[in-house]
């Protein structure tokens, strides 16, 4: 409770591990809440917590409460998963793809992930994850990154198609973004621009906590 306390004055680390593919991982009090980070940016809960929650709010929580099933690629500390379960109040199946097993044991250790009894965890790799998968979802949220990259795979045209092609009718997705960059500015502005298929729609919301862009493409049919 101490350490709590005085994280408003200053974040305070409580657990630092190396981990072969996500590099260092910490756990830290920042601001009277547990934050996942990794060495240079946060990973969950804190400012990701707050960025997705604005994206799925744009969906609507009322919506999003009357779906099915949703997939999560890339769970990290699961605060998108909390944000689902215990603000949502969402109780169908959640699918979540984590490529790596170090951070969700920290997960399960200090956010409790395995007590969500409609959570199923998957350690793959998402690219992989999405090619095999037989089933169609309702809701799928892309949060991939390692550290401050984004792989290339979630901008080429076949991950995308594969993506939409794992929609159900009126299905959605919401993808988080991070532009550090003109580059990455440019990279966002052709994603969006360069996708035309009439049978979805696609618009962003841009700067979220500085640095977050959220992409969402609606299938319309």
């Amino acid at each position: 409770m101490l350490k709590k306390l005085l994280s408003y004055l200053i974040p305070i680390k409580i657990h630092k591990v190396n981990s072969a593919l996500s590099k260092t991982i910490e756990i830290t009090w920042a601001n009277g809440e547990l934050v996942l980070d990794s060495q240079n940016t946060n990973y969950s809960y804190g400012s990701l917590q707050r960025i997705l929650r604005k994206g799925l709010n744009h969906i609507g929580f009322q919506k999003i409460a009357k779906m099915e099933h949703i997939l999560v690629l890339g769970v990290a500390g699961g605060s998108v998963i909390k944000t689902l379960v215990d603000e949502i109040n969402f109780k169908s199946k959640i699918t979540g793809v984590e490529i790596d097993p170090d951070i969700i044991a920290i997960a399960n250790t200090y956010f409790k992930l395995n007590e969500i009894e409609n959570l199923e965890i998957i350690i793959d790799d998402a690219f992989e994850f999405v090619l095999k998968t037989k089933d169609k979802y309702d809701l799928i949220i892309i949060d991939i990154f390692q550290d401050t990259t984004m792989p290339n795979f979630l901008f080429e045209k076949y991950f995308v198609n594969r993506i939409c092609y794992l929609l159900k009718s009126k299905g959605i997705v919401l993808f988080n973004t991070m532009c550090l960059t003109a580059g990455h500015n440019f990279r966002n502005q052709n994603y969006i621009k360069n996708f035309n298929d009439f049978n979805f729609k696609i618009h962003s919301i841009p700067r979220i906590e500085e640095h977050n862009e959220l992409i969402i493409i609606e299938k319309l049919v």
